[in-house]
C-alpha cells in the first residue's frame, strides 16, 4: 500500500503487536500520553507430551511442535525479526540500541517522539490532514470501519471472538484455548496475563518404615509444587544408590520420620513454616541432617502474593535469603535473557568439576556462604542494578549441612543435561549419600564440665582459610593459657569463675565487673546478657570501653571431633560488642557466631565472624575474619 498511497498512524496505544503494525506507516502521529513501545515476543512454550495407545502421532514433535530446549531460541529468533524490522523501517530517526528495543520497555508518546519511535506529536485530524495532503486531495470523506461493522455495512467474516474481543480481556489463558502451544505472541499483556493456571502437586506417602536409616524426605506439607514428576531424576540417582526416598504430605509423619532420615529436601513451598516446625527442621539439621532447599520464581512454582515468603520463612532461620525477582542477562545468555550462563564457582564438594551451568529463570540469594555467582553482566528484574549474585548457597550448620538453589528447573529434564548441570546433580547425590542419619538425642540439660587442673585441650583454628593448632591449659582453678602460634594468653578468673581479664605479651584487658561464667546447667531456650566496663592498656595507655553481649541456648546436637569421638552439645548462639574509645574516636568490635559446650569436654566447637569498624560502623571495616575452631584429640 505504501508504494501507491501515503501510510500514516495516528496511535493512542502502541505496544508490542499494536507497534510493529504501527512501524509498517510512512509517518507515525502519537499522543503526549500515549503509550509506545513494548518491543518484544512472549512465548508459551510446547507442553510435555503424555502419549496415548490409541492416538498415535507420527514423530517425536508432531504434537509439540518445538523441542523443550529448542524453543527459547526460536523465542529469541522471532525477537530479533521484530526488532530488525524496527530498526529498518525507522532508520536514522531512531535513537534507541537494538539492546535498548529488546527490554521492551513502554514510552509515552512524548518520549517515544524524542527517541525516534514515533515522528510528531498530534491528532488523528493531523494525521487525516497529512495523508490527505501528500497524496494531493482537496475534497475527501473520512471513514470509520468500526461504525460499518457495527452497521451492518460491511461485511466481515468472523471465525473466532478475537475480532470483538476486548484487548483489555485477553490473557495467556485466553489465547493458549485459540492458539495451543508452543505459540509466540506480538501482544501487549498487563501484568494478570502472565498468571498462569495452577497445576495438582501429586503426593506420595512412603519411606517412613525403611529400614537402615540414610532415608530422603521429600516435604509436600506446605503446598509445595513439586512432586515425584519434578524431581524424577534426583529421585533416580538416589534409588540407583539404594538409598531410599519418601515423599510425606503430613507434618506429623514427616516430623517422625526425620528421626530415621539423613536428608530433607523442601521445594517450592507456597505455605509459611510456623516457629514450631522450623525449630523442628533447625534441630534435625543441627544434630547432622542435610537440609535441601530448591527455590524458583517461576509461576509454575510460586503463588501470588506470597512467592518467596513461604521459602523465606524457613530459610531465614539460617540465616539465608531468596532474594525477590528473577536474575537476567541481556549480553550473553542460553536461548533467551532469562537463561544464564554461571561459570564462576568455589571448588567445594557441591560444584567440584564443574566448570560451566546454566539456570533456567533464577532468583539471587542472600548468603555469606555462597559457592556459585553469576557474571557482573547479570540484572535483578527487581533491583534493576547490574551485578555479581550468589545463585548456590552450601554451608554448614551445627553438625549439619545446608544447600540451597535459586533454580529449581537446572535439576529436571531436559534442561538437567545442558552444560555441567548434571556434574552438579551428581555432586549432590554424592553428598546426600554420605550423610548418615540422625540420631535422636534424649538428654534435656548440659551440666557444668569439671575439668581438672592440668586439663589441655588442641584445637584446629580457621581464621579466612588458614589453619593452625590452639594449645588450651587449665594451669590452676582461677588462671588459664591460651597459646596461638608466636602468641600467649593468660585468662585470670575469680574463684566463682567469672572473668576478671586477660593478658599477652602485647596488651591486658579487665572487665569491671567481671565478665559472669556461663549459667550452667543449660537447657533450650535458656538466654542471659551482660554489660561491663572494659580497659584495654597497651604499650603503655589505657583505653576505656564498653564490653557487653547476648548468648542463647538454640539447641542439643552431636558434635563429632577429629578422631570420630563425638560429644552431646549445646549449641550457643552469641552476639559480642566491644567499643574502644581511641584517641577521640570510636573502635567498635563485634564477635557473631555459635559455640558448642558439652559437659565432658566444655568447648568442643566454636565458629564466628569478628569484624574491626574504625570511625563507627558507617565507616569503611577495618577487619573481617570469619573463624572456626574445632577440638581435636
Amino acid at each position: 500500500m505504501g508504494e501507491k498511497k501515503p501510510l500514516v498512524a495516528s496511535i493512542t496505544s502502541a505496544l508490542s503487536g499494536g507497534y510493529y503494525i504501527a512501524v509498517a506507516a510512512d509517518y507515525i502521529y502519537a499522543l503526549p500520553t500515549s503509550l509506545v513501545g513494548n518491543v518484544g515476543v512472549i512465548g508459551v512454550g510446547p507442553p510435555v507430551l503424555i502419549p496415548s495407545e490409541r492416538v498415535l502421532e507420527s514423530g517425536a514433535y508432531k504434537v509439540t511442535g518445538f523441542s523443550r530446549l529448542q524453543f527459547p531460541f526460536n523465542l529469541t529468533e522471532s525477537l530479533e525479526n521484530f526488532i530488525s524490522t524496527v530498526m529498518e523501517r525507522r532508520g536514522e530517526r531512531l535513537q534507541l540500541s537494538a539492546k535498548e528495543l529488546m527490554r521492551g520497555k513502554v514510552y509515552l508518546g512524548s518520549e517515544a517522539v524524542r527517541l525516534g519511535l514515533t515522528d510528531e506529536i498530534g491528532s488523528l485530524q493531523d494525521a487525516i490532514e497529512r495523508v490527505a495532503g501528500e497524496a494531493g486531495l482537496a475534497k475527501y470523506d473520512v471513514v470509520e470501519l468500526n461504525e460499518l461493522v457495527e452497521e451492518g455495512g460491511l461485511n466481515m467474516e468472523v471465525y473466532n471472538e478475537t475480532a470483538v474481543r476486548s484487548w483489555r480481556d485477553l490473557n495467556v489463558e485466553y489465547l493458549k484455548s485459540l492458539h495451543p502451544p508452543p505459540t509466540l505472541y506480538y501482544l501487549y499483556l498487563p501484568e494478570r496475563g502472565f498468571q498462569v493456571s495452577e497445576g495438582e502437586t501429586t503426593t506420595e506417602e512412603g519411606g517412613e518404615e525403611a529400614e537402615g536409616g540414610g532415608l530422603v524426605l521429600v516435604d509436600l506439607t506446605h503446598g509445595n509444587r513439586v512432586s515425584r514428576w519434578t524431581l524424577n531424576v534426583l529421585v533416580g540417582e538416589l534409588v540407583n544408590r539404594k538409598i531410599p526416598v519418601g515423599f510425606v504430605s503430613n507434618w506429623d509423619k514427616l516430623e517422625s520420620a526425620l528421626d530415621n532420615a539423613s536428608c530433607l529436601i523442601v521445594a517450592a513451598p507456597t505455605q509459611a513454616y510456623n516457629t514450631e516446625e522450623g525449630r523442628a527442621i533447625e534441630s534435625f539439621v543441627s544434630q547432622g541432617g542435610l537440609l535441601l532447599l530448591l527455590y524458583d520464581p517461576s509461576t509454575e512454582y510460586v503463588t501470588v502474593p506470597e512467592l518467596n515468603g513461604p521459602m523465606n520463612s524457613l530459610a531465614n532461620r539460617f540465616g539465608l535469603s531468596f532474594a525477590n525477582g528473577y536474575l537476567y542477562d541481556e549480553e550473553d545468555f542460553y536461548g533467551f535473557y532469562r537463561n544464564i550462563y554461571i561459570d564462576e564457582f568455589i571448588d567445594y564438594n557441591l560444584t567440584r568439576g564443574v566448570e560451566r551451568i546454566v539456570l533456567f529463570t533464577a532468583a539471587p540469594i542472600y548468603s555469606n556462604y555462597g559457592v556459585a555467582w553469576s557474571r557482573n553482566t547479570t540484572y535483578s528484574s527487581t533491583a534493576e542494578r547490574r551485578g555479581r549474585y550468589t545463585v548456590i548457597a552450601h554451608f554448614y550448620y551445627g553438625n549439619g549441612t545446608l544447600i540451597a538453589l535459586g533454580d529449581l528447573t537446572l535439576l529436571t529434564e531436559p534442561y538437567c543435561y545442558v552444560e555441567d548441570n548434571y556434574r552438579l546433580l551428581l555432586n549432590l547425590i554424592d553428598l546426600i549419600s554420605k550423610v548418615k542419619p540422625v540420631e535422636a538425642i534424649t538428654i534435656e540439660e548440659i551440666t557444668e564440665p569439671q575439668l581438672p587442673v592440668g586439663t589441655e585441650k588442641i584445637y584446629v583454628e580457621t581464621i579466612d582459610e588458614e589453619q593452625h593448632t590452639v594449645r588450651w591449659v587449665k594451669v590452676s582453678e582461677t588462671e588459664v593459657w591460651v597459646e596461638r602460634l608466636n602468641k600467649t594468653t593468660i585468662y585470670h578468673y575469680d574463684e566463682e569463675g567469672n572473668l576478671l581479664g586477660w593478658e599477652s605479651e602485647e596488651a591486658n584487658a579487665s572487665y569491671t565487673p567481671p565478665l559472669p561464667k556461663t549459667p550452667y546447667p543449660l537447657r533450650r531456650g535458656d538466654h542471659w546478657s551482660y554489660r561491663s566496663n572494659y580497659t584495654l592498656t597497651q604499650r603503655g595507655r589505657q583505653y576505656p570501653g564498653i564490653y557487653s553481649g547476648k548468648e542463647r541456648v538454640a539447641n542439643f546436637e552431636w558434635v563429632e571431633v577429629g578422631d570420630g569421638r563425638r560429644y552431646i552439645c549445646a549449641e550457643v548462639r552469641f552476639n559480642i560488642r566491644c567499643e574502644i574509645y581511641v584517641n577521640g574516636g570510636n573502635w567498635t568490635y563485634t564477635y557473631i557466631g555459635s559455640s558448642w559446650l558439652s559437659s565432658k569436654a566444655g568447648l568442643v566447637k566454636e565458629e564466628g565472624v569478628r569484624r574491626l569498624y574504625i570511625g563507627g560502623e558507617e565507616e569503611l571495616d577495618a577487619a573481617i575474619d570469619k573463624e572456626r575452631l574445632n577440638l581435636i584429640p
